[in-house]
């Protein structure tokens, strides 16, 4: 019969009895090997630059490094590697950024066993897969219109933060030490910003932002 190569599978989840029960769950797929465990977003990087997995199993609320800017960080790093978001969130200020940081399948931690492994098949294999509540948000999201007038509707919430200090003048270096985020994390919500709003510079966002009441 012929062996199996596993599929190289990290996970990173600030909650220990999460870890213990993916990683006992995972264990009884042939196919599927848990090669590292992570309880905060920089062990991860770490551990997914030691161990190059296939597929992360990524918590978004974590102490110190959020999951959003762990998996912005680690697709720079390691962008072969598949992003699987395994959480108990379907708010719009988490799933809409992490997936725009590149995360490829969003699931609910109330996901059955099976259906984890199978999203990590599929991920292996090029497959996203979204869960269904997530997909439905997400096409309603695109069928509602979008008007100039209403652009900074389309911002979250941290994006709007990261707006009204820009508008104050603030440095990139100082809305990081401000939000308690990294430099690469502002530079990438700017970058949103500028898009959402259809701006070309800090400049025209600062206007935007002045123009339409976003600040004082």
């Amino acid at each position: 019969m012929e062996s199996v190569t596993p599929i190289k599978v990290l996970l990173v989840d600030d909650h220990e009895m999460v870890r213990i029960g993916l990683a006992a769950v995972l264990s009884t797929e042939e196919d599927i090997e848990v090669v590292g465990e992570a309880s905060n977003g920089a062990d991860g990087i770490r551990l997914a630059q030691e161990y190059k997995p296939q597929v992360v199993l990524m918590d978004l609320v974590m102490e110190g490094m959020d999951g959003i800017e762990t998996t912005l960080r680690l697709l720079q790093l390691y962008p072969e590697c598949k992003v699987i978001v395994l959480t108990s969130f379907l708010d719009d200020e988490k799933m809409y950024p992490v997936i725009e940081a590149g995360a490829f399948s969003y699931l609910l931690k109330t996901s059955r066993a099976a259906e984890i492994a199978q999203a990590i098949r599929a991920a292996a294999n090029g497959q996203s897969i979204l869960e269904s509540q997530v997909a439905s948000k997400i096409m309603n999201r695109f069928r509602q219109p979008k008007t100039v007038a209403a652009a900074h509707e389309q911002l979250t919430e941290r994006e709007m933060e990261v707006l009204r200090l820009i508008a104050s003048g603030k440095s990139n270096q100082d809305v990081a030490d401000e939000l308690f985020i990294g430099v690469k994390t502002v530079k990438y919500h700017v970058t949103n910003i500028l898009a959402k709003l259809g701006v070309e510079d800090r400049t025209q966002a600062a206007i935007y932002a002045f123009k339409n009441g976003l600040v004082d």
